[in-house]
């Protein structure tokens, strides 16, 4: 059943918004996938804060007309899934995750701050670590030359108090 004037405008503005805050598209080819295991992937991704949605190729593209991501406008061909994130590897994470195990899910490409990616820089991009834990890692590092003072401190006030007991 297609869709009509007023609800095409609907799924364009929805996108155009959700375009707006992303700074990941990713794109991928799911023909072939189970209902079962679309479901599986859309649950997935939207515990991880991705946004996934299959649309028509031509409102895909006028929703992002005017974005950073219009630079992918021509890889829009085909039954597509379009996944976008806030956070900068999230989409790529999903899309790359979900497709180790499932063949059928084929990565297509994507788009990060106005730069376009292939599926290998897709699947290098899912690789990065996410932001909670790229902060937690500089913490740690922030945290280690502290720690080690301490240490170094605490075992010179322990052997002052040793020779003064002496």
């Amino acid at each position: 059943m297609s869709l009509n004037r007023s609800e095409k405008e609907a799924v364009i503005s929805e996108v155009t918004s959700l375009a707006a805050k992303a700074q990941t598209l990713v794109i991928a080819e799911y023909r072939g996938i189970t209902v079962t295991d679309m479901t599986k992937l859309r649950s997935d991704a939207r515990s991880k804060g991705v946004s996934l949605s299959v649309l028509k190729n031509t409102l895909a593209r006028r929703a992002v007309a005017g974005t950073s991501f219009e630079v992918v406008a021509d890889q829009m061909t085909g039954p597509l899934i379009y996944g976008f994130s806030v956070d900068a590897v999230a989409a790529a994470k999903v899309v790359a995750d979900f497709a180790k195990t499932n063949d059928k899910l084929v990565i297509r490409g994507g788009a990060i701050s106005g730069k376009v990616l292939d599926a290998n820089g897709v699947k290098q991009l899912s690789n990065i670590p996410s932001k909670d834990v790229l902060l937690a890692q500089l913490c740690g590092l922030m945290k280690s030359p502290i720690s080690r003072t301490a240490v170094v401190l605490g075992a010179l006030a322990a052997k002052k108090g040793e020779t003064a007991a002496a």
